[in-house]
């Protein structure tokens, strides 16, 4: 009997919905689509009009959602109109899974039990890799792209290598997920993964929580991957339960021993709090080499910064505390539920009375959108991305950085280790 070949995580994922019991890393693949997600931008006022050119139908409005997480709370005519073709399309259609206003896509979606492990996924966003940290391949199309999933449920794909980065040792006290994934940007630069799959492994993984690995996964877009995966274990079934998703055995859906991985290896124990300088988030070294810069402004928002875990992270530090005169500390949470979470432990009114002004539960500044940074502001911020002139003015100067740094930061007016404040 001929043995197994040995797979990949992407790999098996790939294979099953190719219908396939194995993938060889270069293939071109069609699969089924398990869920395909897209928001107010990228979504119905791209669709609807191709759809309509077609003649086409969806295939399978069970296994699409929509999440209003832009252009909301809306602030001009142009994004009144954009949400109304949402909202108007989404009630012609009957779409089942519709979430308008009540938090970002990349974590929401998961929130309500929508992602599982071993689905294959697409989204119309960038961070759609996010989806990887349940052990699910979701990677960002394009609207064409986009429309042919919608008409016919499948999607085609070359079967990618993996990165391994094994991660060994454990994180210290004031240092995040967010660290670690400027660390590796910060040593294998923007394409380090390009149309990759990277999966994160490691003791220092395995011990983080479900929306910290979110997190790494998240930022897997930076390095250029396709998809950022982690194998689903304990902490992943347990958190998709209570979330209400139907989980079962999760074993299968591992790397296998003696399959083709490309390895990088790492060390939690020696690392620091980590920046990234404008205007790249590859452009990254050690809090300590950014210390003392001056401040304007602290963002705590976005899908990669502003989950309970990092509200919960920011609140350890500035908990009985003021931010510096002059800093304005913007908190923008996540989604909703962990705004709502936050508020009934008491981290929220822990932000608010350090100085927080609290902010919608959308994409907001992150994606240029809402309250505006003012020009020439130094901003620190728990954003993925910091290009020039993509969280509004094109003067400003924004910094990347975990919670925990973004926090004590702003109690200080100046770039911080938080290790610093949490002695």
């Amino acid at each position: 009997m001929k043995p197994a070949l040995a797979q990949t995580l992407a790999q098996k994922i790939i294979a099953r919905a190719a219908g396939r019991d194995a993938v060889d890393v270069g293939e071109i693949v069609t699969c089924r689509v398990d869920l395909a997600m897209f928001h107010d931008s990228s979504g119905p006022r791209r669709l609807k009009p191709m759809l309509e050119d077609l003649g086409a139908s969806i295939w399978d409005k069970s296994k699409v959602v929509l999440v209003m997480d832009h252009y909301v709370p809306e602030r001009d005519q142009e994004s009144r109109q954009i949400v109304r073709i949402a909202r108007d399309w989404a009630r012609a259609e009957a779409l089942p899974h519709v979430y308008d206003s009540v938090g970002i896509c990349h974590v929401v979606v998961p929130q309500h039990g929508h992602i599982r492990p071993g689905m294959l996924c697409v989204g119309g966003d960038s961070h759609s890799p996010t989806g990887g940290a349940f052990g699910a391949y979701m990677f960002g199309i394009g609207s064409t792209e986009m429309l042919g999933v919608m008409v016919t449920g499948e999607i085609w794909l070359r079967v990618p290598q993996t990165l391994l980065m094994d991660w060994g040792g454990k994180l210290q006290p004031g240092v995040m997920a967010k660290d670690m994934v400027l660390h590796m940007l910060g040593k294998l630069g923007m394409n380090g993964g390009q149309y990759q799959a990277v999966e994160f492994g490691g003791a220092a993984v395995q011990a983080l929580s479900m929306q910290e690995r979110m997190t790494l996964s998240n930022m897997s877009a930076e390095m250029g991957a396709q998809a950022g995966l982690v194998a689903p274990d304990q902490v992943t079934m347990d958190w998709l339960r209570k979330a209400g998703a139907d989980v079962q055995d999760t074993t299968h859906w591992c790397t296998d021993p003696g399959a083709s991985v490309v390895r990088h290896g790492f060390d939690a124990d020696e690392l620091a709090p980590q920046v990234a300088a404008p205007h790249s988030p590859a452009n990254t070294s050690s809090v300590d080499q950014h210390r003392n810069t001056r401040l304007n402004v602290a963002y705590i928002g976005a899908c990669t910064g502003a989950k309970l875990d990092d509200l919960r992270a920011a609140a350890e530090v500035l908990r009985g505390q003021k931010v510096a005169s002059g800093i304005q500390l913007m908190v923008a949470p996540a989604s909703l539920q962990d705004q709502l979470a936050a508020q009934s432990e008491g981290v929220l009114q822990v932000l608010l009375d350090a100085g927080a002004e609290l902010l919608p539960t959308t994409c907001g500044a992150c994606a240029g959108y809402g309250r505006s940074l003012p020009d020439h502001a130094a901003v620190i911020s728990t954003t993925a991305r910091n290009f020039k002139g993509r969280m509004g003015s094109p003067t400003a100067q924004v910094y990347l950085a975990s919670p925990y740094t973004v926090a004590a930061s702003a109690l200080r007016g100046r770039i911080t280790d938080p290790r610093e404040v949490l002695a």
